[in-house]
């Protein structure tokens, strides 16, 4: 079994589709101006608006992802990113129209 073969599932889509948006929020929160709280970092973004910016900033690589996947045929798992990003996507719509 190969590698490729091992990690082709759907699970592995998903879990990669909801962990790399965290990790990007996370180093994005580390390199924020002011070394702020994370609470004060989360007053920072609603009161300047950029809740959607954000959200949309760390998930911009779940499509690298996806495609990566893509290339090497592990359709079961690109499935699973697309899914998630999909989510991700009704989260800033959401967010957008609804706060």
């Amino acid at each position: 079994m190969t590698l490729a073969e091992k990690y082709d599932r759907m699970p592995t889509g998903i879990i990669s589709g909801i962990i790399i948006p965290l990790i990007i929020a996370f180093f994005i929160f580390i390199f924020a101006k002011g070394d702020p709280g994370l609470n004060e970092w989360f007053h920072r973004i609603s009161r300047a608006g950029m809740e959607t910016n954000i959200i949309s900033l760390c998930v911009f690589p779940n499509v690298l992802i996806f495609l990566l996947f893509n290339h090497f045929d592990m359709l079961k798992a690109s499935r699973g990113v697309l899914g998630i990003t999909i989510i991700w996507a009704v989260v800033v719509f959401l967010v957008k129209f609804l706060a």
